[in-house]
């Protein structure tokens, strides 16, 4: 053995800066040899030195370790692995294949990697294998005193998006070297600043495979991880091997700076190494049944992802890496949080069995991530469905303490009921209301509902009211891909039009759903370019289209300047209201005493309604809300309503406000409830108005002088008192 090589240790895994030298762990099983490759420089073509693991001294448990005196942070360096190749016993190891450290902090080699290379089995592939770079333990970047900002869900606006996408396009008026990148970024802060965003949610920035798609395009939604811990280099403009890493920092702490959270989307339920057909690039190759969910015929991958193979996240091995990838991106690189794609993977054993009942439920991944002392208050987010069937909607937040939820269901049936379907008056109460059918503790933040009407999965909120069908010829899969459930309208025309009614509806239909999104109780999130009608031209999986069709349009700023207008005010009154503030559900009060469905309204004596209601609602101690239809206490929830009306009532903060849906087809004149004496109602919000109109600040809101007002068809409407 070399006078430099040391035993090393096996804490922490993966390459560790020490003041003699760097300390390298891995962990494999089954694996029979390991060997550590150095490279001079990122696209060496071979290494300059290859050091070979002695079982009998590098060897603890199955943690393969050593130390190479010298070195220091910035080396180049990757793995071969040798072992058994039994595909029937789970084991894919190819010593040809010069494989990723799943814990590299950072990773190079983009220039030459080639993903066909790395399918053929036996073919050497030093040459075209990406690497990882060794960096400091405690390096030196300075964080200026950035904190966690800790911004309660009940405070949070949430908008998704994509990095390289949100700065890409010419028209960003950014330095071309600066265009899709982290410190582009930076420099488009004040956007999110005018518009009220408190946090963005950045799609996948973990290193992946931009070669993870079909011939002829690249992966641009990043959904094809293969370095946790590592950022993209391709949202980096510098190009030094570890650049990506503090040009990442850099932007985290300028959106600190700016009252801004980070949210990190994290994609642990499979690899860019795909089904048994796809590359050996780190984890197949490291030990491939300790990290991947095998069929009974272990040659096959279990695909609950839907691309290819699925994480065996519930494996100790695999769910360490899991927390320790999480802690570093809260404790190293300051995150505030994670939203976890296709999260119910994390609700299957180790075989791909569904965990069931409360004490299953909980005693796994989600667990030991809710519970862990260092990622205690960031924002913890699950899409709770995965791509084999396993829906859990409202079981992260039961049956967990912390997680929140993208709530799917509130996207389905706000789209419904804003179409015009029938059967959706009662379900959309229910999501205006923080969707208390479907989570139902009542000792836990209401707001850990993620209420969201589109998202980068499916149409864009423009593509929502202008196609029926989705158009993903562009693709290459004939159209095949992509969800067929996307309960848009097209209000009368497929696509682009120059009519001008029709393009009017779909401006109004555009505002009601932003009223409804802003106007329920729950956390709202946006999607990246919504508010300036981003159109990806019917295309509903944009996951390969690294072009200006999934771009954010810049010269949309100018152009939608109404929708712009609309949105920032909205985020503006919302957050300014108690109301919305609220972390419990609002209690509901109904003038109990009067069976609607058997009376009608000419036998009612309204005097007497109107005292009641006012008794009701002015001596409720709590924030509460009252349903009404066109009649105030008078909800229809039947199969034919398209419309219903709702009051807000916060008694301590001295609120009240008024709300009306209506997406019927025909203009509905509906009552407005009694106020209390010296009141009156002032209309702040009227979707079938266009700019300055459709939205008014509270000073200047005009009054209303009438007990009823007329709601124009499929508008939405909204008053405050005072």
């Amino acid at each position: 053995m070399s006078n430099d090589i040391r035993l090393g240790q096996t804490y922490p895994v993966g390459a560790t800066v020490f003041e003699e030298g760097v300390n390298f762990c891995l962990f494999s099983k089954h694996a029979e040899k390991v060997e550590l490759l150095l490279f001079d420089a990122p696209n060496d073509p071979e290494p300059a030195r290859v050091i070979a693991f002695d079982p009998k001294q590098h060897k603890t448990f199955y943690y393969w370790h050593l130390l190479v005196e010298g070195l220091k942070a910035g080396q180049i360096y990757a793995y071969r692995v040798h072992g058994p190749y039994e595909p029937e016993k789970g084991h894919r190891f190819d010593g040809s294949k010069v494989l990723l450290d799943p814990y590299a902090k950072a990773i190079t080699g983009e220039d030459i990697y080639d993903r066909k290379k790395a399918m053929q089995f036996g073919v050497d592939n030093c040459a075209s294998a990406l690497r990882g770079v060794v960096n400091a333990k405690n390096d030196a970047y300075d964080w200026e005193g950035d904190v966690p900002l800790r911004i309660p869900y009940a405070s949070s606006v949430i908008y998704e998006i994509h990095v390289g996408g949100f700065t890409r396009n010419p028209n960003s008026s950014l330095a071309p070297e600066k265009r899709g990148t982290f410190a582009g970024l930076i420099e488009k802060i004040p956007y999110f600043q005018e518009l009220g965003i408190t946090t963005v949610e950045l799609l996948p920035v973990h290193y992946f495979d931009p070669e993870d798609a079909m011939p002829g395009l690249t992966n641009y939604w990043g959904y094809s991880t293969i370095g946790f811990f590592a950022p993209f280099h391709g949202y980096s403009s510098r190009k030094d091997p570890l650049g990506p890493v503090d040009e990442f920092r850099d932007m985290l702490k300028a959106l600190h700076k700016a009252g801004i959270e980070v949210i990190l989307d994290v994609v642990f339920n499979h690899t860019a190494e795909g089904n048994e057909n796809g590359p050996t690039l780190s984890f197949r190759g490291i030990d491939n049944e300790t990290y991947y969910i095998l069929e009974k015929e272990k040659e096959y991958y279990s695909n609950y992802s839907g691309c290819g193979n699925s994480v065996k996240a519930n494996h100790p091995v695999v769910g360490g890496l899991i927390l320790d990838c999480l802690r570093y991106w809260v404790s190293v690189m300051h995150v505030d949080g994670f939203r976890f794609d296709l999260a119910s993977v994390f609700a299957r054993d180790i075989e791909g069995n569904p965990f069931h009942g409360e004490a299953g439920g909980t005693a796994n991944i989600i667990w030991a991530i809710e519970s862990d002392p260092i990622l205690a208050g960031t924002k913890l987010i699950a899409e709770a469905w995965d791509a084999a069937g396993l829906y859990s909607v409202g079981k992260f937040v039961e049956l967990a303490d912390w997680f929140a939820e993208w709530n799917g269901p509130f996207r389905d049936d706000v789209r419904q009921f804003v179409r015009g379907d029938g059967g959706t008056v009662k379900k959309l109460s229910d999501r205006l209301l923080g969707s208390p059918d479907i989570y139902h503790r009542k000792d836990t933040d209401i707001n850990r509902s993620i209420n969201f009407v589109t998202c980068h999965d499916g149409f864009t909120i423009n593509d929502l009211v202008s196609y029926n069908e989705k158009h993903n010829e562009a693709n290459g899969e004939n159209n095949q891909d992509g969800g067929n459930d996307n309960w848009s309208w097209n209000c009368g025309v497929e696509g682009e039009t120059d009519d001008v009614m029709i393009n009017t509806l779909r401006l109004r239909q555009i505002k009601n759903f932003f009223t409804i999104l802003f106007f329920s109780q729950g956390t709202p999130m946006l999607l990246m370019g919504d508010a300036v009608r981003r159109t990806q031209k019917g295309n509903n999986n944009a996951y390969c289209q690294n072009n200006e069709l999934s771009w954010f349009d810049w010269e949309g700023e100018d152009n939608h300047t109404e929708e712009t207008h609309f949105v920032r005010g909205l985020i503006r009154l919302t957050q300014s209201l108690a109301i919305f503030q609220e972390e419990s559900v609002l209690d509901v009060l109904e003038l109990e005493s009067y069976n609607w469905e058997e009376l009608d309204r000419s036998e009612i004596d309204v005097t007497a309604l109107k005292k009641k209601y006012l008794e009701m609602t002015y001596n409720h101690p709590h924030p509460h809300i009252t349903w009404h239809g066109i009649y105030f206490g008078q909800p229809d929830w039947s199969y034919d309503s398209h419309s219903l009306a709702f009051t807000l009532h916060h008694t301590g903060a001295g609120e009240q406000l008024h709300v009306i849906l209506n997406a019927y087809w025909r203009p509905l004149l509906f009552e407005l409830p009694p106020l209390g004496k010296g009141k009156s109602w002032y209309r702040v919000i009227d979707t079938s108005l266009h700019s300055p109109q459709d939205f008014c600040e509270i000073e200047s809101a005009p009054i209303v002088k009438t007990d009823r007002y007329p709601s124009q068809s499929r508008s939405s409407l909204v008053f405050i008192a005072k």
